[in-house]
């Protein structure tokens, strides 16, 4: 009868040991705001973290500019992913500095109507004779998205800003730089990311590639805790998921270039 008692009392306390452990885990949500081109990816790898841990992962997305000024005023969520440039978002005091990881980078995209000639993208050299010969040239509204301001940081470390500024349209998105291309009112789309069009389903789109090192600059991709974290070490350790391995290769294959 006393073991017995002793025996139930054991169950008993175990019970409220690994009902507490269980309670205290399905309580642990990481909201996560980032830009959309990472949502493909992010779809695929939170599952994973998610059964992993025990953690739960709310994500929603915005734009890579919207994301950037979220972190910087200290909107209420756990991690986010920003894009360059940092220093307003990490001078904050909103962001834990030393949290960040920089786990790939977007490639910024040309794209032509079918049937138009392809574009030599070898080069800055060639990049350059193909926007100075272009009549008109779509883009992203660099006060809208981070396309835009890739666009714009392309056309400056080209030397061509200037000279091409007057062809140059903005537009929201870049659904809106491949509507332009296709219905013939630009001859050039800069943007969006190779990663947002690597499902491409248009064929009056054409993709013609990512834009090289030497005309245009990788997008840095980081993903930072911040201060205002509810858990500091579970949002610690999605950062550290989102910057493995495993996660690497997802994001390759979703045409994101790898940060190594």
């Amino acid at each position: 009868m006393k073991s017995a008692k002793h025996l139930f009392l054991s169950l008993f306390v175990a019970a409220l040991v690994f009902g507490g452990w269980a309670t205290a885990h399905a309580q642990t949500e990481i909201t996560l705001r980032a830009p959309l081109p990472m949502k493909e990816s992010f779809e695929q790898l939170l599952p994973k973290f998610e059964m992993k841990t025990g953690f739960k992962v709310t994500a929603t997305y915005g734009t890579g500019v919207g994301t950037k000024q979220e972190a910087a005023k200290g909107d209420p969520y756990d991690v986010f992913v920003i894009l360059p440039p940092y220093d307003e978002a990490m001078n904050s005091g909103n962001l834990v500095k030393g949290s960040g990881k920089i786990v790939g980078s977007f490639i910024l995209a040309m794209t032509v109507k079918k049937g138009a000639p392809l574009p030599d993208l070898s080069s800055a050299a060639s990049v350059k004779k193909v926007l100075m010969d272009a009549k008109t040239i779509s883009t992203v509204d660099p006060t809208m998205g981070s396309v835009g301001v890739a666009t714009n940081e392309c056309l400056t470390k080209l030397g061509i800003k200037d000279q091409v500024q007057s062809k140059v349209t903005y537009v929201p998105n870049g659904g809106g730089v491949g509507k332009m291309v296709t219905e013939g009112t630009a001859d050039i789309g800069l943007g969006p990311y190779v990663s947002d069009l690597k499902g491409n389903k248009n064929p009056n789109l054409i993709v013609v590639g990512g834009l090289p090192k030497d005309a245009s600059t990788p997008t840095n991709i980081m993903i930072i805790v911040a201060t205002k974290a509810k858990d500091q070490k579970a949002s610690k350790q999605l950062v550290d998921f989102l910057d493995s391995s495993e996660a690497e290769a997802v994001y390759k294959d979703g045409g994101i270039q790898p940060r190594k």
